[in-house]
């Protein structure tokens, strides 16, 4: 038999609350009772256990009577009672007991979710509050829908459709088709409502959307107040994100892992296994009987499970359903939101497999991680020299910092017996900007690791900026204009893209300034002091005509510090420092330069990026560098090292005032991650081409020898 709906079609009592006043329905499949000899049965012990079972799981029956008055036939809900001996019981619940008197019982419908059944009903004994009946030697199969239906209660539904509204409760579910019985909302009438066009469906639980997705109509009652309306979806898949050139490679895993959740529509708990498995999503497998899932649907706590291991959870969607050979159906699930110690777990399983070098979130071994810094020359004589005197605090925060802070400092390691020979991390610099901290690599048996690394990083980086949880809206990278490996990735992309409001790269000047040096007063008519609204507008007017670029966006300095106080909570509460605040220097109320006073602990950006001075000279003729390195002076007492880093912006702005002491220039970097999908493309058509290259002369190499 064809999926035909719920038997039950049209109402009789017409209230909006389903879950407090009693709905019999009228019975109009009188096809369905007829010819009973002709179908399908089960035998009576498969009766009493699923009777037995619909009793223990606090289920319903429902019970066709007809009236003696008017002769109309409706079906009424009764609890079952455990079968024992030789009959079945049946209790009215209170609000039913009205429309069971002065009717004769036909027969009881029931179902397992999937098939329906009839048994007659020959009565033994009639009271006001229950009935007892013989048990039958079987029952009927009136039908088998597609797929398993469930009533459904407390997820609250809306309708729109170009203009009208309704609002009601999600009544019935099933993986082909659901029941909604709504009201219009407002002034909106169901005279506006056009069975023929598509509407958008969303419903919600405890007040969050649990599903939104465009229907067809495929039957209604006709109510003009109450209306119980059957839809189905119009598409099987959903556009989650832009489409992508390459996606995250998705793997098997064994012993297979599963997901666990409360399903949000039947409130029921469900446990499927997963197929394969992505940074970014995964899917399952099931039958056709076992299909409880909808395109559209949102999980608000799923759970996976590794052999024990500690679960990971995540908000995830339905993406997709696919049919696939003997009736089996696949579902695809896209991760929505997870915390990034989650995704770091996530990423790791799923890197370990396509590369059992690569580690996420690892512990990190520190003389083993200096030992790489040094020998793979990221840490450079000069570098050294700077850093040197405070060794032994830095080497304390590394400990504490690559141990147990993936939510300050996630890290991926490339590594073999416990040597590392790539390794890259990012740390979270500003309230919503993450700044790349280490990338180096070393050769691993003539392999360029480096490029390993950094497609790693590109898989890792495109799963997690798309998680509202981790707070990314941008990511920085400072690097040397004469460093040729991030200049072509990165500085590359910023110069194809061409919209530094998508990717900008700022040059700075750097040197490093003594904190040791005596207070210099500013001269008359110069202060230096909070930023007022019309300092930022005039930073902002500078930036604009110079740059256009994103480290005002990342900076926010116009805001309330709201996001910067949540960063210095976060990094206390893992046991580190980290503040920003600007102050503007000027004369007689004009402003020259904006000075964005950075702290944190010592070395934990090893350039110290994160604990010094970023100065952005917006009149750099009229900005003597005397009475800047003045202002300077009064700033760095608040630091606990001998030196730190200055950044200047522009670039020229030593030459223009001949300085003769600067040490180097760095670029910075910066990426709206709206444009990621953008980015992670050009980096792997990038990252393709290079080791097509790299491979091509090996091989010309080779047959040269």
């Amino acid at each position: 038999m064809n999926q035909r709906g719920p038997i039950i079609v049209e109402q009789v009592n017409e209230q909006p609350d389903p879950d407090v006043v009693a709905r019999p329905l009228y019975f109009h499949h009188h096809d369905l009772v007829q010819n009973l000899d002709a179908k399908k049965t089960i035998k009576q012990r498969k009766l009493t256990n699923l009777w037995n079972s619909i009793h223990f799981m606090d289920g319903m029956v429902q019970v066709h009577l007809r009236h003696y008055r008017d002769n109309k036939e409706i079906l009424v809900e009764a609890h079952p009672s455990p079968c024992s001996d030789q009959s079945m019981t049946c209790y009215w619940p209170e609000k039913n007991r009205p429309f069971v008197e002065n009717a004769k019982i036909l027969d009881i419908i029931l179902t397992d979710g999937l098939t329906i059944f009839l048994l007659p009903a020959k009565i033994r004994d009639i009271q006001r509050d229950h009935f007892t009946f013989k048990i039958p030697d079987k029952a009927y199969i009136l039908g088998k829908r597609q797929a398993k239906h469930f009533n459904c209660h407390g997820v609250r539904a809306t309708l729109v459709q170009d203009g009208f509204q309704a609002q009601g409760q999600l009544t019935d579910f099933s993986s082909r088709a659901f029941t909604v019985k709504v009201s219009p909302f407002g002034a909106s009438s169901f005279l506006w409502f056009n069975s023929d066009r598509t509407s958008t469906i969303n419903f919600y639980r405890d007040g969050h959307m649990v599903f939104s997705t465009s229907c067809r109509c495929l039957r209604q009652t006709s109510d003009q107040g109450v209306r119980e309306i059957v839809f189905s979806p119009t598409t099987s898949q959903m556009s989650r994100f832009l489409k992508k050139k390459w996606r995250n490679p998705r793997v098997g895993v064994s012993p297979r892992p599963n997901i666990t959740f409360q399903h949000p529509f039947i409130f029921k708990n469900i446990q499927l296994d997963i197929k394969d498995l992505s940074s970014s999503g995964f899917s399952i497998e099931l039958s056709a009987d076992e299909d409880v899932l909808m395109p559209g649907m949102i999980i608000r706590d799923l759970k996976m499970n590794f052999s024990g291991a500690l679960p990971i959870s995540c908000k995830a969607q339905v993406l997709y359903r696919r049919m696939k050979r003997n009736n089996v159906i696949c579902y695809g699930f896209v991760i929505l939101d997870m915390e990034i110690t989650a995704y770091n777990r996530l990423c790791h399983i799923v890197m370990n497999i396509l590369d059992s070098s690569i580690h996420i979130a690892d512990e990190v071994d520190a003389d083993r991680l200096w030992e790489f810094l040094f020998d793979s020359g990221f840490i450079y004589p000069k570098k050294y020299s700077m850093v040197q005197a405070n060794r032994q605090h830095i080497k304390k925060t590394y400990q504490r910092l690559y141990r147990h802070n993936p939510e300050i400092t996630p890290q991926l390691t490339y590594q073999r017996n416990g040597r590392i020979y790539g390794h890259a991390s990012i740390v979270r610099s500003y309230g919503r900007a993450w700044m790349v901290h280490h990338l180096a690599a070393r050769p691993l048996d003539r392999k360029r690791t480096g490029l390993q690394v950094l497609k790693s990083i590109m898989y890792y980086f495109n799963g997690l900026y798309r998680l509202p949880t981790v707070a990314m809206d941008y990511m920085m990278f400072y690097f040397r204009p004469e460093n040729r490996f991030p200049d072509h990735f990165f500085g590359g992309f910023a110069r194809h893209f061409k919209n530094p409001r998508a990717c900008s790269m700022d040059l700075f000047s750097y040197l490093n300034y003594p904190t040791t040096c005596s207070r210099k007063p500013l001269p008359n008519g110069w202060s230096l002091g909070e930023c007022t609204a019309a300092d930022l507008e005039e930073l902002n007017f500078f930036y604009r005509n110079t740059s256009n670029g994103l480290l005002l966006d990342v900076l926010r300095l116009d805001k309330d510090g709201g996001e910067g106080a949540l960063l210095t909570e976060l990094y206390a509460r893992q046991g580190f420092i980290r503040s920003c605040h600007s102050l503007a220097l000027s004369q007689h109320g004009r402003v020259k330069a904006v000075l964005v006073v950075n702290q944190s602990n010592i070395g934990l950006s090893l350039s110290d990026f994160l604990n010094g001075l970023k100065i952005l000279v917006t009149d750099a003729a009229g900005l003597p560098w005397p009475i800047l390195s003045a202002a300077i002076s009064q700033v760095v007492g608040c630091y606990r090292v001998e030196q730190i880093p200055i950044l200047v912006y522009p670039s020229d702005y030593f030459q223009t005032q001949e300085v003769p002491f600067f040490q180097k220039k760095y670029n910075l970097w910066i990426i709206d991650i709206h444009y990621g999908r953008e980015f992670s493309e050009y980096m792997m058509d990038n990252l393709k081409f290079r080791i097509r290259f790299i491979i091509r002369l090996l091989l010309k190499k080779y047959k040269g020898t």
